[in-house]
């Protein structure tokens, strides 16, 4: 049914009337939400994120425990346990009138320290004038028997000194090699040492048993290298510095040399810092120069038992035998000694230049031997093994920096390339480059001009 007219316009007017009621509502209702409070378990809130946490390196392959190489001093009591000295080797009594000190430096592996200091009391040095410097930045831990043997820093410091009685020096701290070496020079001084030795903790030294120079008798290690030293205190000897023993390992030093150059340049700490101290000595018109007095080896590891060094001492089985009684029964085989230039000594260096190849031919590295101990947690002045290492080739690589920002370059002939001793830290770096040489004399040319022009100016208001 149609609506009327009238009908449809109430019918249209009532429905527009609903819509704008409706919606003011709504409207009314959303604003009025807007403004009530929200429950507080309905707050949503962004969590902060994560706290981080630490991330650790891979676990490091474990290595197998090291064992003592002196088996027979770890069962001593007295130094009248161990082996006797070879006795063509023993050093002369009483002590001969100059003095002969030699430094040993350690900070880590025990075995290697044992092996050298065995090494040189075998080849004849007096040992009450071997010093072990204990360089293992563990203060007094060593002499009270705190470490362990797997601890990288450990010492026996009781062995040392009561059964080999050499001495021991202890550092105050963890000493660089070149404040190590000024530590030698400054004892040297405390003591009044005109002249001192020093060797490597990781090169084991041999007398030269096949030696004999014409005319003249056996002479030991110790003794060939006392009379080198005797040679140096001739009044018209010359600005000596250093004696040098198979290069370096083991050296000999005039102490004052050493001093008058300034000692050796704590800024630069390992690598290139014996560079340094040598081209300046030169620079100085001081010398080095080269000797021998026996065989000295550069390994990265230890003798299973050090015992074949003291090569048996012949003198105790001829004593036994003397006063043994006629034998009731078959005696029993007599082993037989050692003597001078023996198989058995062959044998030694044969194992030694094994070791010493075998260091030199490793492709991990020639000093893995400083990196062979992992123990030593809870001890004190515990250094994790990993971390010590990377710390200690960051300080190294730190030290090759020094020393070309010093000099202006890297390489290490320093005379050669036209320094000289005023020239430290007073160079370009580079500037031996051709671009830093062009660079240079263009430099120079500008502030001449500019000089010319200043000076042009100064004529003018005048």
């Amino acid at each position: 049914m149609l609506l009327s007219q009238g009908r449809l316009r109430q019918t249209i007017f009532a429905s527009i009337f609903i819509s704008t009621l409706t919606g003011s509502f709504l409207l009314f209702r959303a604003d009025v939400f807007e403004k009530l409070p929200v429950p507080k378990q309905l707050k949503t809130e962004a969590s902060p994120p994560p706290k981080p946490t630490p991330l650790y390196k891979p676990a490091p392959e474990l290595r197998p425990d090291i064992t003592d190489n002196f088996p027979r001093a770890a069962k001593a009591n007295s130094s009248s346990e161990l082996p006797g000295i070879p006795p063509w080797n023993k050093p002369p009594q009483p002590h001969i009138q100059e003095k002969t000190p030699l430094f040993i430096g350690f900070t880590r592996n025990w075995r290697l320290l044992q092996q050298v200091v065995v090494s040189y009391i075998t080849a004849g040095w007096p040992p009450e004038d071997i010093y072990v410097v204990d360089n293992s930045g563990a203060m007094h831990s060593n002499q009270k028997g705190l470490l362990t043997l797997q601890n990288p820093f450990y010492l026996n410091y009781k062995r040392l000194t009561t059964l080999l009685e050499v001495n021991v020096l202890t550092t105050p701290t963890l000493l660089t090699f070149a404040q190590l070496q000024n530590f030698f020079t400054f004892t040297a001084l405390e003591k009044e040492w005109e002249h001192y030795f020093w060797a490597h903790m990781d090169s084991p030294a041999v007398s030269d048993e096949e030696y004999e120079e014409e005319g003249q008798p056996y002479q030991s290690l110790y003794m060939r290298a006392i009379n080198v030293m005797r040679q140096t205190m001739q009044p018209d000897y010359g600005l000596l510095a250093a004696r040098w023993f198979a290069y370096d390992r083991l050296t000999l030093v005039r102490t004052q040399a050493y001093v008058d150059v300034g000692g050796w340049d704590t800024l630069i700490p390992f690598y290139m810092t014996d560079c340094d101290m040598h081209e300046r000595l030169w620079m100085k018109n001081f010398t080095i120069e080269d000797a021998k007095a026996g065989l000295i080896y550069d390994v990265a590891s230890g003798i299973d038992d050090l015992e074949v060094f003291y090569r048996r001492n012949p003198e105790s089985t001829k004593r036994e035998e003397k006063v043994k009684s006629p034998p009731v029964e078959p005696p029993a085989p007599v082993v037989r000694s050692d003597g001078r230039n023996s198989p058995e000594y062959h044998e030694l260096l044969k194992k030694l230049d094994e070791m010493q190849r075998a260091k030199n031919e490793d492709k991990a590295g020639r000093n893995t031997w400083q990196s062979a101990q992992q123990g030593g947690q809870g001890e004190p002045f515990y250094r994790d093994g990993a971390g010590f290492e990377q710390g200690i080739s960051m300080t190294m690589n730190f030290g090759r920096d020094v020393f070309e920002a010093k000099w202006g370059r890297g390489p290490c002939d320093l005379r050669k390339a036209g320094l000289h001793e005023d020239d430290a830290w007073r160079v370009i770096p580079g500037w031996e480059k051709e671009e830093v040489q062009q660079k240079a004399k263009e430099d120079r040319e500008r502030e001449r001009k500019k000089a010319e022009s200043r000076a042009l100016e100064d004529v003018s208001h005048t």
